[in-house]
């Protein structure tokens, strides 16, 4: 059995949250993010010991804080995020930027949907309770 996940982000004005690389762009990313908000989306496929491939997706969508340019700066000095959609961990400081969060399944936004993962899972004959 493999099981593979990605996300992207969807910046308010619809541009690609991509994984900003460097430090400059992770702050200016944060900066456009300051007071709105962006859509998650997070794949899961799970290819089945047969060869099935089944696969799903999770949105989220993050309420961002006003965020001034020391702030984000603070943050992006104290956590990795320079290979984070978004420029922002939710599972670490992030959370501290963020007014809130909604979606179908909290573990979306980290990186890897569980429930769609062991709905997936359970529809390969792979019940993880079993």
């Amino acid at each position: 059995t493999v099981i593979g996940s990605d996300q992207v982000g969807v910046g308010p004005d619809g541009s690609l949250l991509t994984k900003p690389g460097t430090v400059e762009a992770a702050c200016a990313q944060l900066a456009s993010l300051s007071g709105t908000c962006a859509r998650f989306h997070t794949a899961v496929a799970v290819v089945a010991p047969d060869g099935r491939i089944a696969a799903e997706a999770a949105g989220s969508v993050v309420r961002f804080l006003a965020l001034s340019t020391a702030r984000i700066r603070q943050y992006v000095a104290r956590e990795q995020v320079l290979d984070c959609a978004g420029s922002f961990k939710a599972e670490g400081l992030g959370i501290t930027l963020i007014a809130g969060i909604e979606g179908e399944d909290p573990t979306a936004l980290i990186g890897l949907p569980l429930i769609a993962t062991t709905r997936l899972l359970r529809a390969a004959g792979l019940d993880p309770l079993l």
